[in-house]
């Protein structure tokens, strides 16, 4: 069956010249985009029924650009000045750069892992005497508490915003050729909004293996899987599977 219509779950890219524009007229294709689900911030009076006391750390360790924005938003809804002496441990360039939307970085002790956190585990353990904030969202992959444990710092976990399905009713009557997924959030999404579901003929495409569980698990077929060697980005698995079926 042919591709004429695609969906990607998330935001739609802010540059013009995304890889996605490129595959939409290339290929021929129509690509939306739709976010399954949205990040919000936890008020600060729940935040201090977690006995988060933001005085009491000396460093903060930063997955994201969502744990720097909602970090810095409760310090603020706190009147708690985040002092100068504090470290920032960021686990990619892209959240380091991202950070000094709030920091000047030539006065701050900022450490850059190499993207994933094992990477970023690495720096954390020549820093064991600091007290480690995490700030997190509520859904928080065990291999990053794991981590913190084994090295046997001293590190507290501070829920600051929360992933929460967005409402997508207004979908229910629009049919897309395929569906692309990220993240097992965005797949609970797609049952919470549409409880009854049927793949039919939409072909699913899904990024990274805890995706690809989750799908599974919900009881769909994934067609197109990224990364692979040959597809290393969705756009090229998306490419690829185009072309092979618009051959027909």
């Amino acid at each position: 069956m042919k591709v004429k219509t695609i969906l990607v779950s998330q935001p739609e890219p802010k540059t013009e010249t995304s890889p996605y524009s490129e595959l939409s007229e290339k290929q021929k294709v129509k690509i939306d985009f739709r976010s399954f689900i949205h990040v919000e911030g936890v008020a600060s009076k729940d935040v201090r029924t977690q006995k988060i006391d933001l005085s009491k750390f000396t460093a903060i360790i930063l997955t994201s650009r969502n744990a720097v924005d909602h970090f810095f938003r409760i310090a603020e809804e706190m009147r708690f000045k985040v002092p100068d002496a504090m470290k920032y441990f960021c686990q990619s360039e892209a959240v380091a750069y991202y950070l000094q939307k709030y920091v000047v970085y030539r006065k701050r002790k900022i450490y850059v892992g190499n993207r994933t956190f094992p990477e970023l585990s690495k720096l954390i353990k020549k820093h064991k005497d600091e007290k480690f904030l995490l700030p997190s969202s509520d859904k928080l992959k065990p291999l990053i508490p794991n981590e913190l444990d084994a090295l046997g710092v001293n590190w507290t976990r501070g829920i600051l915003y929360k992933t929460v399905v967005s409402d997508l009713s207004d979908l229910e009557d629009v049919f897309y050729d395929i569906l692309v997924f990220f993240s097992p959030s965005g797949i609970d999404s797609l049952f919470k909004n549409f409880p009854e579901f049927k793949q039919n003929n939409t072909r699913i495409a899904v990024f990274g293996n805890s995706t690809v569980r989750a799908a599974t698990g919900a009881g769909l077929k994934c067609n197109i899987t990224a990364p692979t060697p040959e597809t290393p980005s969705m756009t090229m698995a998306l490419e690829k599977y185009i072309k092979e079926a618009n051959k027909k």
